[in-house]
């Protein structure tokens, strides 16, 4: 602590993101990155950018990439916000949409990024329970808010609440802002992209991280009614006017055009998904049902921290949670076949 500090600094409670080890020849299965690389066309089309023209300030709109997006899920490009990375959209949607002096509403089993933007902004936040099984209950949240806000595939649990049920949330929440964050939706859900012109208090958040290989470069975004992203714009504009380089630009919207392999990387990961269930499963382990690039699971019989520890004496990592319901749960991210392999190997001798 310094007295150099602002007040406010020294009751922050910071996110804690997932290890990144040094060490080389590990089975890194911890972070949720996709084990297969970017499009080859959005490497290309990075490589293209690395001219004499990155001594000019990139476009601070980012209209490139927004027009991407926008042909992608058939929107305008005024219902698209970019950001670098999707914890920077949230942060602007924090700041710009649930500070009216009521709690937001988030479950109690959640991306802990929540917490800190509530402490960061100064908003009351209230975690309401999942069920027995890891479930929203959408009657829950029929309460007084600032706003609601969930993953969805949740994380760290992976399941997934059906289009439906978030349409139902939306019909119990109208003069409060919805945001549904996608961040895992492409490896087995359904957007709710499909909704932002039915419910202009609908927003959605997805980033480039996962499902399109591009957690190196730092892209995020957001779906909505244009008043929202409005409120989005004037907060990234009073604090950074150019958060995509000239190469994220490029490379996202490069991905987003390569629907070929998008389609092809998913599929080969919901595929060593099931795998890594059955094997889980076969070890004794109960898998929560997952439509994320990771899987949760308890074993009955052995410590979930006993049993990530015994992991990485065998160079395997997978990210193991303290909070009370969960601390018996391991979060393993699905890699290669190959890594799967060995995650299931290692567990099989344990």
């Amino acid at each position: 602590m310094s007295k150099f500090w602002s007040p406010f600094v020294k009751d922050l409670v910071p996110y804690v993101p997932g290890e990144q080890p040094k060490l080389t020849k590990l089975v890194k299965l911890n972070t949720n990155e996709n084990p297969y690389g970017p499009s080859p066309k959005a490497i290309a089309a990075m490589q293209a950018e690395v001219t004499d023209d990155l001594r000019l300030y990139p476009d601070p709109n980012g209209d490139r990439l927004k027009q991407a997006v926008a042909d992608y899920y058939g929107v305008q490009t005024n219902q698209v916000f970019v950001g670098n990375g999707s914890d920077e959209v949230l942060a602007h949607a924090f700041h710009g949409l649930f500070q009216h002096g009521k709690p937001l509403l988030f479950p109690d089993i959640s991306y802990s990024f929540y917490p800190v933007y509530c402490g960061l902004y100064g908003i009351e936040a209230k975690q309401i329970a999942l069920d027995e099984q890891f479930q929203i209950r959408i009657e829950d949240y029929a309460q007084a808010n600032a706003g609601i806000i969930f993953p969805n595939p949740n994380a760290p649990t992976g399941c997934l609440l059906a289009l439906e049920a978030i349409e139902r949330l939306l019909q119990l929440n109208t003069e409060t802002v919805v945001l549904v964050d996608e961040a895992y939706v492409d490896f087995g859900g359904e957007s709710a992209i499909s909704l932002v012109d039915k419910y202009p208090n609908l927003l959605v958040t997805q980033t480039l991280s996962k499902s399109r290989s591009l957690a190196g470069l730092r892209v995020g975004l957001a779906v909505g009614h244009p008043d929202l992203i409005e409120a989005l714009e004037r907060i990234k504009n009073s604090f950074n006017s150019y958060p995509l380089d000239r190469m994220a630009i490029a490379g996202a919207a490069a991905a987003f055009a390569d629907r070929e392999y998008f389609a092809q990387t998913c599929k080969a990961v919901i595929d060593s998904r099931e795998t890594v269930v059955a094997g889980l499963q076969a070890l004794g382990f109960e898998v929560l049902p997952s439509k994320a690039n990771f899987v949760f699971a308890r074993h009955p019989q052995h410590d979930a921290a006993k049993l990530a520890a015994r992991l990485r004496e065998q160079g395997v990592i997978v990210r193991h949670f303290t909070q009370a319901r969960i601390a018996q749960f391991l979060r393993i991210t699905i890699g290669t076949p190959e890594q799967n392999q060995a995650l299931l190997d290692v567990l099989e001798g344990v």
